[in-house]
């Protein structure tokens, strides 16, 4: 499960960021999701230090915060397209908060590789 995960992660980012294509702001969004697919790139070869995946992980949840909606009007996943600018923003905070989530598991990953290795 160690090297599945780091390998799921990666395709799943890569998925959100092909997916950015029709976004209003596609420039900040496949960055985002690009770096987080590197990053979990890097913890499948064990070339992440821990402390670089919980930095990761903090500047993911502090920009999860910083996007989350003044009101929410929920995610709306049965229709696409963005629908309310509180709509598309839960969507995007949504996003970072599973950058975040998926930093935090590359960094337990990476971990538990060092500890098996000495």
């Amino acid at each position: 499960m160690n090297k599945a995960l780091p390998l799921t992660f990666a395709g799943l980012f890569v998925l959100f960021a092909a997916l950015q294509y029709n976004d209003p702001d596609p420039q900040v969004w496949v960055p985002i999701y690009g770096f987080a697919a590197m990053a979990c790139v890097m913890a499948y070869a064990r070339i992440g230090k821990v402390w670089f995946f919980g930095l990761m992980a903090l500047i993911y949840a502090v920009a999860a915060a910083y996007q989350w909606p003044p009101a929410f009007e929920g995610f709306l996943l049965n229709e696409i397209g963005m629908k309310t600018v509180n709509i598309e923003l839960a969507r995007e905070s949504g996003g970072l908060l599973i950058c975040a989530l998926a930093m935090g598991a590359m960094g337990w990953v990476v971990n538990r590789a060092k500890k098996v290795i000495t």
